[in-house]
């Protein structure tokens, strides 16, 4: 158009012959969002601008359940303040080494091990403080796989069973998970990541090697570049352009790596601890690792900046202390 775009506008309807049932064309443009255009074929009375869908939340983390049948308690905390969580209503089931999943209303978690390898996918509500219900079941039972997130969908990738195999979920719909390709390799205890359009498995047990799969394809994940050191037990956290494994079985480094290129990861300062078998939680602009056990189960909560390459600060305790839980966020 030869001309900077500042402001939504609406394009009058000529030879836009596309065009159902509405009279006009509006372009909006999002200053926030890395410069998206957004646009919907509507009557103009009904025009409404749609955010496009972000991993990072804005308002509260979750931490649920953990450390092998210890607790099943969901504890929320909020990303604004320093303060001890709160209770936020429990798991059907007590257990540790499941992965977490988030829409932009509800919480799931997915496998883990509860006397015994699990297929059991649980939801809970971010906004209301009940015990969690059954939201149907995986294709096959493990523990220590990695979760991610679409907007609409939770994937399951990997674990200490067919550790190659990647289930998908629906939100919006309590049935049998489906199938969605593979990893290249049997994989367990490795990092779950998610942008917008794929999901990635990052470490794992004596791996260091980060694997990416498309949210809309079924097909055998890629290669993408490798972790700077061999780690399990990291905490996710994800930022809308780049990855972070936080903490692991024998560091308390965090790693980073661009969702976009294929290279090793690199350095982005510390936790406090080092808090394997951590929870982690995202905001847009910072990562959150809660709990952990890197000798014993511990209670803290610990934040840092995507922006900035420094050593985490602390950000209050967990109600109970564990590691191996589920992160979320809202």
């Amino acid at each position: 158009m030869g001309r900077k775009i500042n402001d939504s506008y609406v394009l009058a309807k000529t030879d836009l012959s596309n065009l159902t049932g509405g009279e006009t064309l509006k372009v909006e443009w999002d200053t926030v969002n890395n410069g998206n255009l957004h646009w919907k074929d509507v009557d103009e009375s009904s025009l409404e601008y749609v955010a496009p869908w972000v991993f990072g939340g804005t308002d509260s983390g979750f931490h649920s359940a953990g450390s092998y049948s210890d607790t099943n308690v969901i504890d929320k905390f909020a990303f604004a303040s320093n303060t001890t969580a709160t209770d936020h209503g429990d798991l059907i089931r007590n257990g540790g080494w499941l992965c977490g999943h988030s829409s932009s209303t509800d919480g799931f978690t997915a496998a883990g091990y509860v006397g015994g390898n699990s297929n059991v996918i649980e939801k809970f509500s971010f906004t209301s403080n009940v015990t969690a219900s059954d939201h149907g079941d995986l294709t096959y039972s493990t523990e220590g796989p990695s979760g991610q997130s679409s907007e609409d969908y939770g994937f399951v990738a990997g674990g200490n069973s067919s550790g190659d195999t990647i289930n998908k979920f629906a939100y919006s719909s309590n049935t049998t998970a489906a199938d969605h390709g593979n990893l290249t390799t049997t994989w367990a205890y490795s990092v779950g990541l998610s942008s917008t359009d794929y999901g990635f498995a990052a470490g794992g047990y004596s791996i260091n090697r980060i694997e990416k799969f498309a949210f809309s394809s079924n097909t055998t994940a890629s290669d993408h570049g490798d972790l700077a050191t061999i780690r399990e037990g990291s905490a996710a956290n994800c930022s809308s352009t780049e990855g972070f494994c936080s903490g692991s079985s024998v560091s308390n480094t965090i790693e980073k790596f661009s969702f976009t290129s294929n290279t090793t990861s690199s350095d982005h300062g510390d936790l406090i601890t080092t808090a394997n078998w951590a929870s982690g939680s995202s905001s847009t602009t910072q990562g959150f690792a809660s709990g952990g056990r890197p000798s014993g189960n511990v209670n803290i909560i610990e934040k840092f900046d995507f922006s900035s390459n420094v050593t985490a600060t602390d950000h209050g305790d967990l109600s109970v202390a564990r590691g191996l839980g589920a992160g979320h966020q809202v």
